[in-house]
């Protein structure tokens, strides 16, 4: 690594293994000239695994759906094939243009500091992640499957999820409520009575559940998930909520409004008022909290302290996407926890807040929880791989957005992001069909996170649905049934027990990721640079060490092309034998292809076809 200082003055050369780079500074422009056929980085990207001839645009942003060129997780950080790469430490908006032999970087700051490294894509990830601090392992359980959707809005209704599991016959590990709060405070439960408190310290004991209520009793509620082999983990959000005319008043929501204004524990705007959410957007009206501030951490969560002491699991940590402006203010100076960042000015300061707030978000909850519990974070920056787990975000349910899911993840790979996931199916839309459902779990069993879940038909987005369906929920089961294929459910229960069977394989190969800084699933590229096949692959990837994965990403289709790097390969289904560095043509009714290395193991017990 070779460290500089970004002044407008700056000229320098830096020799890599393709070559050497000649740096210059234009005003906020560098100028990076070099040899490259290819670029990787730039945080978790929908719409391009590699990044030349493209603008990439280092901001985190909120869209609903076809995120195209837009990042929940940006950051500023590339690398190129020929052996280059680089990290920006500012939390500012950026852009990056990738044309031929010249890379532009724009609206850089002053004085900051820039990384440059030299090597493989294995060494250059490897040390932008070491500036950090070490990768967060999630405990064995979060690589069971996991199951969701908005529309579980009752103990009942939740619970009655392991009846569903037991019925069908299909292993999971992980519950994720998101509609269990009173959506206002988001730390209480829906309908809980209680006497408000000024400084929001509860304990479970403080609250009276009604028998007839929504939540009769959360913790027994836990204790039966728990026993029966789930983890639960809560929907949060980073708001003071401004409640709407149609809703009832919340004292205790009141009282925490009143708390963060009098202490100054939101984010702020240059006159030093509290900072809102603008019209027009998610939560609009809701001040939002600054976690660069110790008292707000406090504040938050004492409020949440309750929940882990009645075994929550971990929470879903979603938005962090809420800064609109470029002179917002908050308490700390300076740039949020990025390593190396640029001096602690107040303009300076503003100026990152944009990108930086998601990750001190996150940061917060990650103190805030211990190693035995996760994060499912939506919207982050650079140390990501610091906190647990991301997760891709909201997807319609169609082929297009399930293989923009598959970019994003293998170009978060690629920016040294470990664990990753995304919502099988989509969530959102009409419901997925039989074909799109089935091919998008096949891909999930393969990735860190096999999750499905989906929005709350009549909810926020019910305008985008464009669906009659009443029952939006993308269980297997209710997928099987809606899609009146009699064979769906086998094909589906086949994978998810497969997944079963590969979890201590994947659980050894996330040790070995966090152990040597290197992302669980990832794209050919990563360690087959120099073959420039692998350049614009982004539909096929590795799972860790042994598994060649490549999925089915096209409508009712029984076959496709895929490229085998170099080496020698077994089909996993036919175990028959291939050389690498060749395409093939594979094809079966339903499955996909899967490779193993052959001078790795074999899995204990391989599933016969149906």
């Amino acid at each position: 690594m070779k460290k500089l200082t970004y002044a407008h003055t700056l000229i320098y050369s830096h020799p890599f293994p393709g070559g050497t780079a000649e740096l210059h500074a234009d005003g906020a422009d560098l100028r990076i000239s070099l040899p490259y056929a290819a670029a990787y980085g730039a945080g978790e990207r929908f719409n391009t695994l590699n990044l030349k001839n493209h603008d990439i645009h280092i901001a985190v942003e909120e869209k609903f759906c076809e995120q195209g060129d837009k990042s929940y997780c940006p950051m500023p950080f590339f690398f190129t094939d020929s052996g280059f790469g680089i990290y920006v430490a500012s939390g500012a908006v950026m852009h990056f243009h990738f044309g031929d032999d010249l890379i532009t970087l724009s609206d850089i700051p002053q004085g900051t500091e820039l990384t440059l490294f030299s090597g493989y894509p294995q060494s250059i990830i490897a040390e932008y992640m070491s500036i950090f601090s070490r990768a967060a392992l999630p405990p064995e359980w979060a690589f069971k499957p996991w199951i969701s959707a908005n529309c579980w809005n009752t103990q009942a209704i939740a619970l009655h999820q392991l009846m569903q599991l037991k019925k069908h016959d299909f292993p999971a590990g992980v519950i994720v409520l998101e509609a269990w709060s009173d959506e206002a405070t988001f730390y209480i439960f829906n309908d809980a009575e209680y006497a408000p408190k000024p400084d929001g310290a509860f304990d479970y004991a403080d609250f009276t559940f009604s028998p007839d209520g929504p939540w009769p009793d959360p913790k027994a509620m836990i204790d039966t998930f728990h026993a029966a082999g789930l983890k639960v983990i809560l929907w949060q959000v980073p708001v003071y909520k401004a409640l709407g005319a149609d809703e009832e008043p919340n004292a205790q929501l009141e009282l925490d409004w009143e708390e963060a204004v009098t202490h100054g524990l939101c984010v702020k705007q240059p006159d030093g008022s509290p900072y809102t959410i603008p019209v027009g957007h998610w939560f609009s009206g809701a001040m939002i909290p600054d976690f660069s501030h110790p008292e707000t951490k406090a504040a938050w969560f004492r409020r949440r302290r309750y929940l882990l002491e009645i075994g929550v699991d971990g929470f879903k940590t979603d938005g962090g996407e809420f800064i609109y402006r470029d002179d917002l203010r908050c308490h700390d100076a300076g740039v949020h926890n990025i390593p190396n960042g640029a001096g602690t000015s107040s303009n300076t300061s503003a100026l990152q807040t944009k990108n930086s707030y998601a990750q001190s978000y996150i940061q917060a909850y990650k103190d805030f929880i211990t190693p035995e519990q996760i994060l499912f974070s939506r919207a982050g920056f650079v140390g990501q791989h610091t906190t647990t787990i991301l997760w891709a975000g909201d997807q319609l349910s169609t082929f297009v957005e399930l293989r923009a899911q598959l970019r994003a993840g293998l170009s978060a790979a690629m920016s040294g992001i470990i664990f990753w996931g995304f919502d099988i199916g989509g969530f959102a839309g009409p419901l997925p069909s039989a074909d799109l459902y089935l091919r998008a779990t096949q891909l999930a069993c393969f990735c860190p996170i096999m999750q499905w879940h989906s929005e709350l038909v009549g909810g926020q987005f019910s305008e985008m649905l464009a669906t009659d369906d009443t029952k939006n929920e993308r269980s297997p089961w209710n997928i099987a049934q809606r899609s009146g294929d009699p064979v769906l459910l086998d094909k589906l229960r086949f994978y998810y027990k497969l997944r079963e069977e590969l979890l201590p394989y994947i659980y050894t190969q996330a040790q070995l990721s966090v152990t040597h800084s290197r992302p669980l699933i990832y794209p050919l590229a990563y360690t087959h640079i120099e073959d420039a096949t692998t350049h614009d692959i982004a539909d096929q990837f590795m799972l860790g060490d042994d598994y060649l994965i490549a999925p089915i990403l096209a409508e009712n289709t029984v076959g496709r092309q895929l490229y085998l790097p170099a080496g020698t390969w077994t089909d996993y289904w036919s175990g028959e034998q291939y050389d690498g560095q060749q395409h093939i043509y594979w094809q079966h009714e339903w499955h996909i292809p899967i490779f193993r290395k052959v001078s790795t193991k074999t899995l204990k017990q391989e599933p016969q076809n149906l």
